[in-house]
C-alpha cells in the first residue's frame, strides 16, 4: 500500500445544506475523521447518514495526535480533517497537522466550503476589492496592544472574530485607537434562522453594545483607514499618546508605536510623554 493522503474538508458554518456534494463523497469514503469536537461533527455525519470513524484534534492534544495520524498516513490511509464549522486551520485546529504533512512529503488536498469572514464580507457592504483576515486579537498584554495600534494604519477591510464575553472590550479599544467613526459591521449566526447584521460605526456600536449584551461568536467587518490618513496626524500626537498610555503601555513602548506610525523622532515623541505627565494632575 502506498503513502496516503490528507483531506481538509469545509465543514457549514450553519446552515447544513452549505456543504458541497465533493465534501460529503470524502467524508464517506476516507479511512478516518480527524475532528475538533467528534460529538460535534458526530451529529453532523449523522444527519448525512456517514459512518466513517472519528479520532479527536483539538488543541488541547494535538502534539500528542499528529504523530499518530502521520503513522497512519504514512501506512497508506486516507484522512479528512474537519473542525467543527468552517475551514480547518482559520482560527480552528488543524494547522500543525497540515504542516507536518507537507514536510513529510504527504499530499494534502483542500476541499472548499463555507467561511464565516468571508460570508459577513460579502453583506457587510464594505469594499470587498482588498481586505485582511485578522482572526481572533490577541487576548491581553503588550501583543494585543501592538496588533491594535498595527491597524491603525491598515487601509484595507478588516475581518474579525470575536467572542461575546470580549465584544464590548474589543470594539471599545479599537474605538479608542482607531477612532469613532470608522465603519463596523457586526454578523452573528451567520446562515442560520436568526442570522443578524448590525452596521454602524465603532462609536454607535459601543451605544448598541450596551443595550444589546453579545450572544454568540460575532464576525466583525471594519472599514479600512482613509488612504490620505494612513500615518497619526502630528497635530494628534498627543491624543494619540495618551490613549495608548491608558492602555497600559510603557512611555517607552507607546513612543516606539508611533514613531513608526508616523516617521517622527522617537526621542521627540518621548519627551512630548513627559511633558504630558508633567501636566497631568
Amino acid at each position: 500500500m502506498g503513502i496516503g493522503q490528507l483531506w481538509v474538508v469545509g465543514t457549514p458554518i450553519g446552515n447544513l445544506e452549505d456543504i458541497t456534494a465533493r465534501a460529503l463523497r470524502i467524508l464517506k469514503e476516507v479511512d478516518l475523521i480527524a475532528a475538533e469536537d467528534t460529538r460535534h461533527t458526530g451529529r453532523l455525519l449523522q444527519h448525512f447518514g456517514i459512518v466513517t470513524p472519528q479520532i479527536s484534534l483539538h488543541e488541547h492534544n494535538i502534539r500528542q495526535r499528529v504523530p499518530q495520524l502521520l503513522q497512519r498516513l504514512e501506512a497508506g490511509q486516507q484522512i479528512a480533517l474537519v473542525s467543527d464549522a468552517g475551514l480547518p486551520g482559520v482560527s480552528d485546529p488543524g494547522y500543525e497537522l497540515i504542516t507536518a504533512c507537507i514536510a513529510a512529503a504527504i499530499p494534502v488536498t483542500p476541499i472548499p466550503g463555507a467561511n464565516a469572514a468571508l460570508t459577513a464580507l460579502m453583506a457587510s457592504g464594505l469594499p470587498m476589492d482588498r481586505f485582511c483576515f485578522e482572526g481572533f486579537l490577541p487576548p491581553k498584554g503588550r501583543d494585543r496592544q501592538q496588533r491594535l495600534a498595527a491597524l491603525q494604519q491598515e487601509t484595507r477591510t478588516i475581518l474579525l472574530y470575536e467572542a461575546p464575553h470580549r465584544l464590548v472590550q474589543t470594539v471599545t479599544e479599537l474605538c479608542q485607537t482607531l477612532g469613532s467613526d470608522r465603519p463596523l459591521v457586526l454578523a452573528r449566526e451567520l446562515t442560520k434562522r436568526h442570522e443578524e447584521f448590525w452596521r454602524g460605526t465603532l462609536g454607535t456600536a459601543c451605544t448598541y453594545l450596551q443595550e444589546h449584551p453579545p450572544r454568540g461568536e460575532y464576525t466583525l467587518v471594519l472599514g479600512g483607514a482613509p488612504e490620505h490618513s494612513v500615518a497619526v496626524n502630528p497635530d494628534h500626537l498627543a491624543d494619540e499618546l495618551v490613549v495608548l498610555l491608558s492602555q497600559g503601555l510603557s512611555l517607552t513602548q507607546a513612543s516606539r508605536q508611533l514613531a513608526e506610525l508616523t516617521g517622527l523622532s522617537r526621542r521627540d515623541i518621548y519627551q512630548l510623554g513627559l511633558q504630558l505627565k508633567q501636566a497631568s494632575p
